[in-house]
């Protein structure tokens, strides 16, 4: 039965190592001052380095999994983080901050443009005047899109110090009207073929589209970059990495 990759911590971190979005997004913290809020936080691998360095830090998730591993994280680093269990769609922290980000595609699991502006108004209402919000999501391979629904392709590999290689490979369907490629990754390790089956829905926003969602929930986009060095962004660009500040 699937089941959340988010309910997996262990081998999420696994999968997506902080690389250059940790870097970017303690710079971005150090730029615009605390204190810091990550949205979709996961287990901590960006927020709480920034809480680390003394920036005063806030990461709020929706899975109480992901969070028990930012917790423990936090502990780890001797951080102070102030993390809750919400969605970013309606949350109510109580302050206001200098910088808001959602990152590592984690904005692509609002499917529907009401949601997506529901997230926008909520970071309105928690940025400090003047403050930032920053965010990055993919840009979407047409190529990639249009593999046949039902076709399983290996997306990567990754060596669990438990499991041996672990072979993940994916199986999608993208519906072309919602925009929302709805896939699903099987995880399988030396004697433990499709040991999880993980449903991993995401929507795409294209470049054109993404200035005009930004529009509408009330901010003006200030930067579009295609990477987090801070290289332009173009047509083959892996990245939409975005600085908003409200309109």
């Amino acid at each position: 039965m699937p089941t959340s990759i988010y309910s997996h911590p262990r081998l999420y971190d696994l999968l997506f190592p902080p690389g250059a979005y940790a870097p970017f997004y303690a710079e971005r913290a150090r730029r615009e001052g605390g204190p810091v809020l990550e949205l979709a936080c996961g287990t901590g691998q960006l927020i709480v380095p920034i809480a680390r360095s003394g920036i005063r830090a806030a990461g709020l998730d929706l899975s109480a999994e992901m969070l028990e591993a930012a917790r423990d994280r936090a502990r780890a680093a001797s951080a102070q983080v102030d993390l809750v269990q919400g969605d970013m769609r309606d949350f109510d922290l109580g302050e206001r901050f200098g910088l808001v980000y959602v990152a590592r595609n984690s904005l692509l699991h609002l499917h529907e443009t009401d949601d997506l502006l529901a997230c926008f108004a909520a970071v309105r209402r928690h940025l400090r005047p003047g403050g930032a919000f920053v965010f990055d999501v993919f840009n979407p391979s047409v190529r990639l899109l249009a593999v046949p629904a039902g076709k399983r392709f290996e997306v990567m590999r990754v060596h669990d110090p438990e499991r041996g290689e672990v072979v993940i490979e994916q199986v999608g369907d993208y519906d072309a009207a919602a925009q929302v490629n709805r896939a699903t990754w099987y995880f399988s390790a030396p004697g433990a073929p499709d040991f999880l089956a993980a449903p991993l829905h995401l929507r795409s926003i294209f470049p054109r589209e993404l200035p005009l969602l930004v529009a509408a929930g009330g901010f003006r986009l200030e930067s579009r970059h295609g990477d987090f060095d801070g290289s332009p962004f173009a047509s083959n660009s892996r990245h939409q990495v975005c600085v908003c500040r409200a309109a």
